[in-house]
């Protein structure tokens, strides 16, 4: 079997992880990072990116992944692809982990930047069109539809929050919820049904998004009443499945904190988990912002706390 030793070990190779691996290597730390099953994290199935700092104009963003995973290598991390299917934590002197190669990953401290990935509904045309008028995230696409209709799938606070902040661009947001009462918190659900902008269409799914195919584009939505009632078809340029996110943190159930949705709990102001050595940056200890920039804060951070444990203990 196969050994290998560093000083910091990160699992997850989005911005979390990518930056926790550059700010460790100038630290002039043995640093390893693993790709994982989606190197590149959800910025490598992200078309167009706006409100990534640093560039004026609209870049991609498996492009912008690319570029930052040229900067790790340029600086000295290593990058391996693997996929990491057991953990062990608890040595206090040394993190354990063990990959679909077989190859042992044994570290001083360790960087859990795994993220969490979008639920979707599985429908063939929400494949087709994710990038090109279906998203999963307002705060970063709903810009690209000023003065233009979307719909909002979903009844929780995603949702509500989704369609809120979607009226300030949007000229109309279609609200489509499978009951006909809102799971989402009684301000949110007042704030909602009181904005001229939002249309809810209660009792019904989404059945099928419909669009052009040259280009890609979303023109429609079709709605099924889930009591009986009539199905609806309703012009719409873009679509926000918003049925909320799941932290990739299977990996340490039992053997780390988490909330009661799966995210790795770490202390205030920090990213040190309840593990000494152990930290957790971007998406899967963050159920509040999603953003690659602050992803990317989060993993800056990380290697620094983690330099900071490295040099207390040597």
């Amino acid at each position: 079997m196969n050994t290998h030793h560093s000083d910091i070990l990160i699992l997850g190779t989005g911005p979390a992880g990518y930056t926790a691996s550059i700010y460790a290597a100038r630290a002039n730390r043995n640093t390893t990072i693993i790709s994982g099953t989606q190197p590149g994290g959800q910025l490598s199935i992200t078309t167009d990116v706006e409100n990534y700092p640093g560039f004026a104009n609209t870049i991609q963003g498996p492009w912008l992944m690319e570029q930052m995973q040229q900067q790790a290598a340029n600086v000295g991390v290593q990058i391996i692809s693997d996929h990491i299917n057991s953990v062990s934590l608890q040595n206090d002197n040394t993190r354990s982990c063990t990959g679909d190669s077989g190859t042992q990953y044994h570290a001083k401290t360790l960087i859990i930047a795994t993220g969490a990935q979008a639920k979707w509904l599985g429908l063939p045309s929400e494949t087709k069109f994710q990038g090109h008028g279906v998203s999963a995230c307002a705060t970063c696409d709903g810009f690209f539809f000023r003065n233009q209709e979307v719909a909002v799938i979903g009844g929780g606070n995603t949702a509500a929050e989704e369609a809120l902040f979607l009226t300030n661009f949007a000229s109309k947001v279609h609200l489509v919820h499978r009951r006909d009462t809102m799971r989402a918190e009684k301000i949110l659900q007042n704030r909602l049904l009181q904005n001229e902008k939002i249309t809810p269409h209660w009792n019904h799914t989404l059945a099928e998004i419909i669009g052009t195919d040259n280009p890609l584009g979303v023109t429609h939505v079709r709605l099924n009443s889930t009591v009986g009632g009539e199905d609806k078809t309703v012009a719409v340029n873009g679509v926000f499945i918003a049925i909320g996110h799941s932290p990739a943190t299977r990996l340490f159930k039992n053997k780390i904190k988490m909330d009661p949705h799966g995210y790795i709990i770490t202390k205030p102001d920090s990213t040190q988990t309840e593990i000494p050595g152990v930290f957790a940056a971007g998406d899967v200890t963050d159920a509040v912002f999603r953003q690659a920039v602050t992803a990317a804060g989060m993993g800056c951070m990380a290697a620094l706390e983690a330099e900071k444990y490295l040099s207390r203990n040597e």
